[in-house]
């Protein structure tokens, strides 16, 4: 393919639609944000290139407060790239963990308690229970929403943080992550349609 067609130009009179044009339309390739990302995108992030294959959403409930997510993969890594929106718009990356990484304290605690405890100790950090809440997960931005309940923590700098979420009795997950900024993710690019 070539950039005319990359780029979505072509011969006058032959249009995307047209039979046997040979060119497929794409999205505008100028001034893509982060927060219009779709599924199918790429983007350059941590000296590797990511293609978002998910987008999912968090309700919770407050009356229009949502956490919108993108899953992204690499070749060898998963990510899920946050953005939150209070007064300003927040960035923040999360990989997925084991929950056994949190050792049997955790979960056991969990259990007795319905709720983790206020720190937690991994791999030398500590993390401070910061928030607590429950909301409604929408899976690829559609359906009625699963209800699941979730416990964020920090580090004593607030640069890392810790979640872990409840979907069941004894169904949980565990992913670590830190703040980004806008400026870090490079080299948007549209899908294909």
């Amino acid at each position: 393919m070539g950039w005319r067609e990359f780029f979505g130009l072509r011969k006058k009179g032959r249009g995307p639609d047209d039979e046997g044009s040979g060119v497929h339309p794409v999205d505008q390739v100028t001034d893509i944000r982060l927060s219009d990302l779709k599924v199918g995108y790429f983007l350059d992030y941590d000296l590797k290139t990511w293609e978002v294959v998910a987008y999912h959403y968090y309700d919770w409930g407050d009356g229009g407060s949502l956490t919108h997510e993108w899953q992204m993969k690499s070749a060898d890594d998963t990510l899920y790239l946050v953005m939150e929106s209070d007064d300003e718009v927040e960035w923040s990356i999360f990989r997925p963990i084991p929950f056994s990484r949190l050792g049997a304290r955790v979960r056991n605690h969990i259990i007795e308690n319905e709720d983790p405890p206020d720190e937690i100790e991994l791999e030398g950090t500590t993390f401070h229970l910061d928030e607590f809440g429950g909301g409604k997960f929408f899976r690829n931005g559609k359906g009625a929403g699963v209800e699941f309940l979730v416990w964020d923590y920090e580090d004593d700098a607030g640069e890392r943080y810790l979640s872990i979420e409840q979907w069941d009795e004894e169904d949980f997950e565990a992913s670590l992550g830190a703040a980004v900024e806008e400026y870090q993710f490079t080299n948007i690019l549209p899908r294909l349609r």
